[in-house]
């Protein structure tokens, strides 16, 4: 038996520029809470804020696998 592997080439993406940097979430602070707008498709210049893992700056490019979630937002205390 061998394991279907998914084609990655086949998944569209979109682009969308880090805008700003709202904060950190998770237990140990390891995921940042960002605002992107996207750059190009039918969503373009639409603003989401996403859930990101690893190292992130203001104007980076994300390639997004779809448009359609949005991070709920941080609770201050």
């Amino acid at each position: 038996m061998s394991a279907k592997k998914e084609d990655t080439s086949m998944i569209e993406s979109t682009p969308a520029e880090v805008i700003q940097i709202v904060g950190r979430t998770a237990v140990t602070g390891e995921v940042i809470q960002v605002r992107a707008k996207i750059i190009s498709g039918p969503d373009a210049n639409r603003i989401l804020t996403r859930n990101l893992k690893g190292p992130v700056q203001i104007g980076d490019i994300l390639m997004l696998k779809d448009t359609e979630r949005e991070a709920r937002n941080l609770r201050r205390r």
